[in-house]
């Protein structure tokens, strides 16, 4: 089968396409063809070697795939070949195949496309756990999404807005804006032409309740300044991020942009910072089983779709990361093979 081998840390074009041999699964595994693949921006991390979750080179590349199971080993039982799953793992998905524990499959959405699904699992979660698992949203809070037409920003948008929440968001172009208004967003802002900051701070709310926030150094810091009393700023991502490991200056410049909030700050506005990261949920199979629960009941009931904003051939991953990186892109990415 092929496959995209990570060897060495790099730009885009390090990423090849090579011949392997095909991954046969043992007890409790299941093999999965890959229809499609989710780019998310931690990979990108990944090939720069920038990503602590990421295990030791060489490996494949890829966190989520969509696919239909081809091959089971012994001992799993509700599962049959041909069946349509989701595939959720800290690596592999960067190939024609993959192998994965039983566990780790995710039943599809009826009211989703093929593409659809491939969007979902990620991105979704990823926004379902910051606004509900962690900010305990109320319908009443009104809510903060920065990158909100990115893949975890426009889903949040969505869910958000499904729950009946003041949803705002920032974007940088004027595509993004008119994507983030198609989505019925309260307030959009072209972080590149308005201070998001100095137009919140205007507007008749003059503050928010809930930040999701991903790019951190200053957007994190001018974040802070909108927070309502008891409001909760959820750290998913951190897009900023401009280490180079050649590069002293750069790691102090890092350091210093690495979204933080001391105790202090956080007792005299009575206000929390929390972060999570998905990836570590897969060593707790039922606790991210009992979460994808809620979410899919959710997702199902108000029939939330992910924005699928470009869709790449398998042979041009590399350009899918090329444009993820240029911050060009919107909603997710994905990769049919």
């Amino acid at each position: 089968m092929k496959a995209y081998i990570l060897r060495r840390y790099g730009k885009p074009d390090i990423l090849k396409l090579e011949n392997v041999s095909e991954p046969t699964p043992k007890t409790g595994e299941v093999r999965v063809k890959l229809i499609s693949i989710g780019i998310n921006y931690a990979e990108i991390l990944s090939r720069k070697g920038l990503y602590g979750w990421a295990p030791h080179k060489p490996y494949i590349l890829g966190m989520e795939g969509f696919g239909e199971i081809d091959d089971i080993g012994e001992n799993v039982t509700g599962l049959h070949k041909g069946q349509k799953v989701i595939v959720g793992s800290q690596y592999g998905n960067y190939a024609e195949k993959i192998v994965v524990p039983a566990n780790q499959l995710l039943k599809p959405f009826d009211h989703l496309t093929d593409e659809e699904n491939t969007a979902i699992a990620v991105n979704g979660l990823t926004a379902w756990v910051a606004l509900f698992e962690l900010a305990r949203l109320k319908k009443k809070d009104i809510i903060l999404i920065q990158a909100a037409a990115g893949g975890v920003g426009s889903m949040a948008v969505k869910i958000a807005k499904a729950n009946g929440n003041i949803v705002y968001g920032t974007a940088s172009t004027k595509q993004k804006i008119q994507l983030l208004n198609q989505l019925g967003i309260d307030l959009a802002i072209n972080y590149r032409l308005d201070d998001f900051e100095e137009v919140i701070l205007n507007h008749e709310s003059k503050g928010v309740d809930v930040i999701l926030e991903m790019v951190g150094g200053d957007v994190f810091k001018k974040s802070l300044k909108l927070l309502n009393p008891f409001g909760r700023i959820m750290v998913m991502g951190f897009a900023s991020l401009n280490l180079k490991k050649w590069n002293p200056l750069s790691w102090w410049m890092t350091y210093n942009d690495v979204p933080k909030m001391s105790l202090k700050q956080m007792a005299e506005n009575s206000q929390c910072m929390m972060a999570s990261h998905l990836g570590y949920l897969l060593q707790k199979p039922d606790l991210l089983l009992s979460t994808w629960k809620k979410f899919s009941e959710f997702i199902n009931k108000q029939q939330i779709k992910p924005v699928i904003g470009h869709v790449i051939d398998f042979d041009q991953l590399p350009k899918a990361h090329l444009l993820m990186e240029s911050r060009t892109s919107h909603g997710k990415i994905v990769i049919k093979l």
